[in-house]
């Protein structure tokens, strides 16, 4: 977007370009999210910023009215797969936290200088200042949701000390962290002395079907699934985790509430991300919908289930163990494989609301785990090939790749193809415009959204906003580009649909008589 398309969103106080994008305003020193109901700038007095970690480096503060931290993240960098983009994604993780800027510079592949000057350039701010941002927006956050000591928010944000968590708050927010928390309207109580409740922002519309999704593929014992819920455990840098989600569509608002039912609050930050990347919830759901309306193919699907998800992955790992197992069979046949395979997983040291276990280790895999698998033999050994290049660190991968280097590192492995890479780099890349062409669901996809794409009367629905003619179409779906993934989220809920009735076929007056 160039600067008068920004500065026309902003004066239509348009939500859809929250967390997209700040605006600094030089009169007042400063900065909000597009939606600010405060009187529109003139276009001289502003500069807009594609972080607030870059707003911050400048100087302005945020506003206390839209409180621009409090918004859901930006989309992009799901859809960019260059350095700034891999850099956000790890940054989100809390790789700075835990590795500091070296370590987040190694995984690139950048020295720290090098990775500084691109992220100025690219971002305004470096990942220093990136990472000072992201930690700013999550002690916020708990601020205003929680009842958490201070101390607490300040090591759980991860910052190194509460003098360095007061003086950034104040810096960033103009206020103390007494005084933010006291902005907030109320405050829920705690479910249980170690139970966090956060309320997550999205941008909508919000399609649960992803909790569906999820709940088919349940592990159970690590996870349960429900049409508007999830919950799991799993392991995190600093120890084992117990998270759940749900979902309230008749509440005002439409509330996606998050538990957390234990944590190390060092791990917090990474859990939140994490967390949000599963249920796709910075992502654009007008923009995506309206590409993949124009297409005839999807145009009623897209209609009937607006604001569809891509699920993410809370560990790259385990998906990947996840996808070779589920890989050429049906997902009833990956659910029944990967519950024997989790019996080789150790039991969770804080078991709850029926979660019990922790998904396997690669190492518990290749050690005995694999030996609990069904099926050919192949394919057991290629597991077994794979965990041990995992746990012995010959094999590493996770959020901070891009899609060519992913194929690079997989597609070497035995048992893993084009269909495997593409699908890990879905849900733990977030990458958007993959189509998983020869996958034998999205065929089954394709042609029920055919059948289903005529009407009662046997007329051709009518698609959204213009569309190319069917004569034309691509097999690919490229029309969609860059949003094929969805396209496939798509495809993969009209195959699972139960299929209607079909109607008893007409008799004749003459038969009947």
């Amino acid at each position: 977007m160039d600067f008068w398309q920004r500065y026309r969103a902003i004066d239509a106080r348009d939500p859809r370009f929250d967390g997209q994008f700040y605006t600094a305003v030089r009169t007042t020193g400063i900065y909000c999210r597009p939606s600010c109901p405060a009187r529109t700038p003139k276009a001289a007095n502003v500069t807009f910023y594609e972080t607030s970690a870059a707003a911050h480096d400048a100087g302005y503060r945020a506003c206390k009215r839209c409180l621009p931290e409090a918004v859901p993240g930006t989309p992009a960098w799901n859809v960019r797969q260059d350095i700034a983009g891999r850099a956000m994604r790890l940054i989100n993780d809390g790789v700075i936290n835990r590795d500091g800027v070296q370590g987040l510079a190694a995984r690139l592949g950048y020295s720290a200088r090098q990775l500084n000057r691109i992220l100025s350039h690219e971002l305004g701010a470096g990942p220093l200042s990136l990472a000072r941002a992201s930690r700013a927006q999550t002690a916020r956050t708990l601020l205003v949701s929680t009842s958490m000591k201070l101390a607490d928010i300040a090591f759980a944000s991860g910052f190194s000390s509460v003098r360095q968590f007061n003086e950034t708050m104040v810096e960033v927010f103009a206020m103390t962290p007494t005084a933010l928390r006291s902005t907030a309207r109320h405050h829920k109580p705690e479910m249980a002395a170690t139970a966090l409740t956060l309320t997550l922002p999205y941008r909508e519309p919000f399609d649960p079907g992803v909790f569906s999704f999820l709940a088919v593929r349940a592990i159970p014992g690590i996870e349960v699934g429900t049409p508007t819920s999830y919950a799991r455990t799993l392991r995190l840098p600093h120890g084992d985790a117990r998270f759940s989600v749900h979902y309230d569509g008749g509440a005002p608002g439409r509330p996606l509430t998050l538990t957390i039912g234990a944590v190390d609050l060092r791990d917090l930050p990474a859990l939140l991300s994490r967390v949000r990347r599963l249920f796709d919830l910075d992502s654009d759901p007008v923009a995506i919908d309206s590409a993949l309306a124009r297409d005839p193919r999807l145009a009623n699907s897209v209609a009937t289930a607006p604001g569809i998800r891509l699920p993410g992955a809370v560990d790259p790992r385990e998906l990947l163990i996840r996808a070779m197992i589920g890989q050429q069979v049906t997902v009833a046949a990956a659910r029944t494989a990967l519950t024997q395979l989790s019996a080789a997983g150790s039991p969770s040291r804080m078991p709850g609301d029926g979660l019990s276990r922790l998904f396997p280790t690669a190492a518990e895999i290749a050690l005995s785990g694999y030996s609990l698998l069904r099926g050919p033999q192949r394919r057991i050994d290629a597991i077994r090939f794979t965990a041990s290049a995992l746990a012995e660190g010959q094999l590493d991968f996770g959020y901070g790749d891009d899609l060519p280097g992913l194929g690079a590192k997989l597609l070497p492995l035995p048992g893993v193809g084009p269909w495997t890479v593409g699908y890990v780099a879905m849900r733990v890349l977030g990458a958007p415009d993959v189509f998983l062409a020869n996958d034998a669901a999205v065929k089954n996809g394709i042609r029920a959204l055919a059948t289903s794409a005529t009407s009662r009367d046997g007329l051709a629905a009518e698609p959204l906003g213009p569309a190319p003619r069917p004569s034309v179409l691509n097999p690919d779906f490229s029309e969609v580009s860059p949003w094929r993934s969805y396209a496939t989220m798509h495809l993969w809920r009209a195959a699972a649909a139960p299929k209607a009735p079909q109607p008893e076929p007409a008799v004749p007056e003459k038969a009947m008589q």
